[in-house]
């Protein structure tokens, strides 16, 4: 990375503009979407040709990525798309295990009328997206269903981890998975819910663990090479 990036920090990009904004979160998004694969090159002059802006503006977002663990920067290399590697892999579904069944048994005790309706709109939208065969939809609302789920406790430090977390699992399926499909099987979001609303922790927490199980089981932990993508297609708006 340029020598001007290298001397930033994320401190600088608390406040980002509308522009860095839009760029942080279609570059999320494509990665949740496993659009964009892990060790993708992020090249300057792409991005500024994708999103119409200066290098500052650039910098600034791929400096707000690298915070949140989506982007690696690397001196007089770069950015890049995170590539997790195998212990990484098991450090996140690890760390997963230990904060979501108790985040959820808080999300019983702490959830009102309007977090529950607002899970089970998401969750209408991620079956939706499923019945429909839309796969890019599907795999980002399956992995913003955690991220809701924990907003629903109002504690904004545990919500940032576990978004973190979650986009990094979406990288580890897209090099490790085998089954090529979401990440969530069918009805495990709906049965989660349904204990949450019956007010059973220990069910809630207990789904949250098999289901997490799940998914680190359709693991292989063998690198999948990717092709070079397209950036500017995939992040032009639609």
């Amino acid at each position: 990375m340029p020598e001007t990036i290298s001397r930033m920090n994320t401190e600088e990009v608390s406040d980002p503009s509308p522009d860095e904004q839009k760029i942080v979160e279609r570059i999320y998004a494509a990665v949740m979407e496993q659009r964009l694969p892990p060790s993708t090159k992020l090249s300057e002059a792409t991005l500024c040709e994708s999103f119409g802006v200066g290098r500052m503006r650039v910098r600034r977002a791929l400096l707000l990525l690298a915070s949140q663990g989506i982007v690696d920067l690397h001196s007089n290399r770069g950015a890049f798309v995170a590539r997790p590697g195998k212990k990484e892999a098991r450090d996140v579904f690890d760390a997963r295990m230990m904060l979501e069944p108790n985040i959820v048994r808080q999300v019983v005790d702490l959830a009102d009328k309007a977090d529950l309706q607002t899970l089970e709109r998401h969750n209408a939208l991620e079956q939706e997206a499923k019945r429909n065969g839309n796969r890019r939809d599907a795999i980002r609302l399956s992995g913003e269903f955690h991220v809701k789920l924990v907003a629903a406790t109002g504690n904004t430090v545990l919500t940032r981890m576990v978004r973190e977390l979650v986009t990094r699992t979406s990288l580890i399926i897209g090099l490790f998975g085998t089954s090529g499909v979401s990440s969530c099987q069918q009805d495990e979001h709906r049965e989660i819910l349904d204990a949450i609303r019956d007010k059973d922790k220990e069910l809630a927490a207990a789904l949250v663990s098999s289901h997490l199980a799940h998914i680190e089981a359709d693991l292989d932990l063998l690198t999948n090479e990717t092709g070079e993508p397209d950036i500017l297609s995939i992040l032009s708006p639609d």
